[in-house]
């Protein structure tokens, strides 16, 4: 089951968020954080970046439900700036490395599309290191490919640089 979560169950489902983290990084995920990365650095995250923004309204959570906890998660986050109405970010598309393969990261990517287009924002971007499989993911669901930019994150594991692509997908109606 996936849904929209909403800053009154955030404290919920803070334990579940941090072991998902935690785990995709150790896992070699490219999503801004590199090892030694601790669960507390993973709580640290959810509760000072996350929860704040959706207090205020800045970001969309959406979960993924299954087995009694939360398995997947992914963050809706609207442009801000007065040139931007139409645009929204995608940001930390993540599934437990137990739960992969389920087609949980498309279901969650459904869901943000949805809600995005509620919102109004009929173009969304969002960027990956170029290696990992979400980019085939993203294409897969009609992501285009913006560009890519060499030495642009750093590997989570190995003290190298890598480059990552630059993603968009345009919800206007007719495209």
């Amino acid at each position: 089951m996936i849904t929209r979560l909403t800053a009154d169950y955030f404290p919920d489902v803070l334990d579940d968020l941090t072991d998902i983290l935690h785990a995709c990084v150790h896992t070699g995920a490219s999503i801004g954080f590199i090892l030694p990365f601790l669960p507390d650095d993973a709580r640290a995250y959810w509760t000072t970046r996350v929860q704040s923004d959706m207090g205020s309204g800045g970001l969309d959570l959406f979960v993924a439900y299954g087995e009694g906890r939360v398995l997947g998660t992914v963050q809706l986050i609207p442009a801000t700036m007065p040139n931007q109405p139409h645009r929204a970010d995608v940001a930390k598309l993540l599934v437990h490395p137990d739960a992969r393969r389920r087609g949980l990261g498309r279901t969650l990517m459904h869901a943000l599309e949805c809600r995005a287009s509620e919102l109004g924002r009929t173009m969304l971007v969002l960027d990956t290191r170029s290696s990992d499989p979400s980019r085939l993911l993203y294409q897969s669901l009609g992501f285009q490919i913006a560009g890519e930019i060499p030495n642009y994150c750093r590997n989570p594991f190995e003290d190298r640089l890598e480059p990552t692509t630059f993603m968009y997908k345009d919800l206007s109606p007719g495209t």
